[in-house]
């Protein structure tokens, strides 16, 4: 049974609730990645900012990316799943919610992100046709 510790990627890093968009976008694009987890000041999970959040939900709307924070935009709980969990679980959970990027919690700490090319690396042809197609066949989840 693969795992998702099995397949995430580790060495995660979060931008904080209080920094700015600007700081996160600076972190994506110092990271080469698309998304930053968002960890409060208690070190847990809050959400997850994509730089596609920060375009349009900030730049897009004429607010300044300096002035806003990544807390301004995790909405709800965030998704995620258990490190143990099946691989799937994994896709279940991304194909239900729709996302792309799945935090991935052990002990109540984040220790890993599954994104899609972790999938594509990890699985066969059909597992990754049937996410895809699920995942981008949904309505955008803005």
């Amino acid at each position: 049974m693969t795992t998702a510790s099995q397949i995430m990627h580790q060495g995660v890093e979060c931008i904080d609730e209080n920094d700015t968009l600007q700081t996160a976008a600076t972190r994506m694009r110092d990271l080469h990645v698309g998304a930053l987890p968002i960890c409060g000041d208690d070190n847990r999970l809050h959400g997850i900012i994509t730089d596609r959040d920060i375009v349009v939900h900030c730049l897009a709307d004429g607010k300044d990316p300096r002035g806003a924070h990544a807390a301004d935009l995790a909405d709800g709980p965030p998704v995620w799943v258990d490190a143990d969990a099946d691989i799937g679980d994994v896709l279940s959970t991304m194909e239900s919610h729709a996302i792309r990027r799945l935090p991935v919690i052990r002990d109540r700490q984040l220790v890993g992100i599954i994104s899609e090319a972790d999938l594509a690396t990890h699985l066969g042809q059909h597992q990754v046709a049937e996410f895809t197609h699920e995942v981008y066949a949904a309505p955008p989840n803005d």
